[in-house]
């Protein structure tokens, strides 16, 4: 029993070695950078690019996120009516400053989508 229990811890052993020489000698992940997210949009730049979309877009964002969509169905059926006629000029900064870092991330990708439309 101690053999085959040598032998296993030789055989790992090897193994774990072999592994770490392979990885040493492999230039492309030794200088490969860890990749960093891009750094989050300001609330300001969010709201200059959601105001720019045009409205059936910008509609499809808001709804996307629920906080957002909240404040807007907060007012009823005329709160939609009332962003639709002001949703250019309306300052959106506040709104966009209550996410969090995931839901603004997720905005600034939906604005993008829906700038590429």
């Amino acid at each position: 029993m101690k053999i085959a229990r040598a032998g296993t811890a030789l055989l790992l052993a090897t193994t774990l070695a072999a592994a770490a020489h392979a990885a040493e000698l492999s230039p492309a992940k030794a200088n490969k950078p860890v990749a960093a997210r891009a750094p989050l949009p300001a609330s300001q730049q969010l709201e200059k690019e959601l105001q720019q979309l045009p409205w059936k877009q910008f509609r499809s964002v808001i709804e996307s996120i629920p906080k957002m969509k909240a404040e807007v169905e907060a007012y009823g059926p005329i709160g939609l009516q009332y962003v639709e006629a002001r949703y250019k000029t309306y300052s959106w900064k506040k709104s966009i400053d209550k996410l969090d870092d995931s839901q603004k991330r997720q905005l600034a990708d939906l604005i993008r989508q829906a700038g590429r439309r």
